[in-house]
């Protein structure tokens, strides 16, 4: 059914700090809103309230018709224990709570219940709308069709990291809500992943709000742009797509600066002004004191008038100023401002496979013979689950081979951010997970660099793996600014970045020296990152174009 979604004077925080208020926004059939923001803005947040999971401070939000269905999918499927792939799609598409809804009405058929038929009929209608009917068969033929070859009985929690990022996207292209709210859909998605994601948006008819990272995703698929602008306190919606919005907020943001600067300098020319008009009122008040016994009754008269004449320009002055309209100073944003620490040199050789080959499970990776050498700047491409990270793992000695050989070369120093952030997901606070992985530095410093990245008091102390996935990409970027480093492998870094601080690492990489490893599907990235090689991985072989 169609279905909009309005929203009237919404706020919301965290804590004692407001992370949006006075928010308004109409959510109609066949708007593809993109909510952006920097990390921390309450994007997810907005989501959640939309979603009706979370309950805002003020506001309110009206869904029409109110038995529309609403879809949520948050950034990170959370994969169950002991939960197969099909009924991991089955809640993920609502189809299971329908069922489970359907089946205790049809349950009050039975024994009678007053009010049994009409909920029967809506939890009926609710089951139907949401493709229960055939979602068995639809389940299968989406799997097949993105290459997810595994039984939908198996569990999530044995799937490869590729594997449950098909099973996600399946989920979404599964669902048929009258309203989606995506958060962070193309995360982990390969380049065919996102094309048929792209699809799937742009062919709905439901109203959808979706949060991204990827530039190239949001300038193919929005038709409106929500900003919740942190550094100003300001919510701003542009229409038109992702590149109106760009064009737009910089003629914005430069017409508040110039209206800001004419505002200030008016008001520090007539303020100078007022403070010379009193200097001449004073001026004439000591002259008239010193000259008080003059007899000339004109000459008192005349300098008299003349003060007083200073005196009401300078009140006029002074009136000049109160009546400007206040325009306030443009926030200054918060900007990760990133180096990449580079240690001295390698050998000529960095990395060396001959003849690397693995077995786990049906998955088959070589043989691959390849090296890497000083300054080579590789750009590694290839679909979920091909054997993008197993390369990396065998070119730094963490693949157990089962034949050929891997080496590093010499004075080789790695500076890894990998798929799983995997330094920052213990038990312990941040702050000594980071000391421990660069002991050199005092607690007082590590503090000082952890802030740089956006991580305060608040995030240090908390235990690393409760930190959102933004948030531990920071921490892990953060090393590379720590320690130096010659050998920089990244895999996936855009993943859970927010927009300015993908521009912030873009840039650091273009004035990095030493040699690079860059996994990501990220197509404005590989566009903006000068690379000399690019290697293509597919099935567990290598090949170079």
């Amino acid at each position: 059914m169609s279905a909009t979604l309005v929203v009237k004077d919404l706020s919301a925080g965290h804590g004692d700090r407001t992370l949006f208020s006075g928010l308004d926004l109409v959510v109609a059939p066949g708007d593809v809103i993109g909510l952006v923001g920097a990390n921390g803005a309450g994007k997810s947040t907005l989501l959640r309230l939309l979603a009706g999971l979370d309950t805002p401070e003020g506001g309110s939000l009206k869904l029409s018709p109110p038995s529309a269905n609403i879809g949520h999918l948050p950034q990170e499927p959370d994969r169950r224990p002991g939960e197969s792939v099909r009924d991991f799609l089955a809640r993920r598409t609502g189809v299971a709570a329908a069922q489970a809804a359907l089946d205790e009405a049809t349950e009050g058929l039975v024994e009678e219940r007053p009010g049994s038929d009409d909920a029967y009929a809506t939890s009926l209608d609710r089951w139907l709308d949401l493709g229960g009917a055939d979602l068995e068969e639809r389940a299968e033929e989406v799997a097949d069709s993105l290459g997810l070859k595994v039984s939908l009985d198996l569990p999530m929690t044995a799937l490869s990291g590729g594997q449950a990022a098909r099973a996600g996207l399946a989920s979404l292209l599964l669902s048929r809500y009258d309203v989606f709210l995506l958060d962070e859909p193309t995360n982990d998605l390969d380049l065919d992943g996102l094309e048929r994601l792209e699809s799937f948006v742009k062919g709905l008819r439901a109203g959808t709000v979706l949060i991204s990272h990827d530039r190239e995703f949001l300038a193919r698929t929005v038709t409106k742009v929500l900003e919740l602008d942190l550094a100003q306190q300001q919510i701003n919606l542009y229409g038109g797509g992702y590149e109106a919005y760009l064009e737009e907020r910089a003629v914005a943001r430069r017409h508040a600066r110039e209206d800001y600067e004419e505002y200030a300098d008016t008001k520090a020319g007539l303020e100078a002004r007022a403070r010379m008009q009193r200097g001449w009122m004073e001026h004439g008040v000591r002259n008239a004191r010193r000259k008080s016994s003059d007899n000339d009754k004109q000459a008192r008269a005349t300098r008299a008038e003349s003060t007083e004449k200073q005196a009401s320009k300078a009140r006029q002055t002074q009136r000049m100023i109160e009546r400007l309209d206040v325009v306030e100073e443009p926030r200054k944003e918060w900007e990760l401002r990133m180096e990449i620490a580079a240690a001295p040199r390698s050998g000529s050789v960095v990395a060396t496979l001959r003849g690397a080959s693995a077995q786990r499970g049906d998955f088959a990776f070589g043989p691959v013979d390849l090296q890497i050498d000083w300054a080579d700047r590789v750009a590694i491409t290839g679909a979920n689950g091909a054997g993008k990270s197993t390369l990396l793992a065998a070119l730094l000695g963490r693949l157990e081979l089962d034949g050929g050989s891997a080496s590093l070369g010499s004075g080789v120093v790695v500076g890894e951010v990998d798929q799983a952030r995997g330094l920052f997901l213990g038990d312990e606070a941040l702050s000594a997970a980071f000391e421990a992985a660069v002991p050199e530095l005092t607690s007082e410093e590590v503090r000082t660099l952890l802030a740089k990245f956006g991580l305060k008091a608040v995030h240090v102390q908390r235990p690393a793996g409760t930190l959102s996935p933004g948030e531990r990409t920071r921490a892990a970027l953060a090393l590379l600014q720590a320690r130096g480093v010659n050998l920089l492998v990244l895999d996936e870094p855009t993943n859970h970045l927010d927009l300015p601080a993908i521009e912030q690492l873009e840039s650091a990489l273009s004035s990095y020296t030493g040699t690079l490893l860059l996994v990501t599907h990220d197509r404005r990235m590989l566009e903006a990152v000068t690379v000399n090689r690019r290697i293509e991985v597919a099935a567990g072989k290598v090949s170079e174009s």
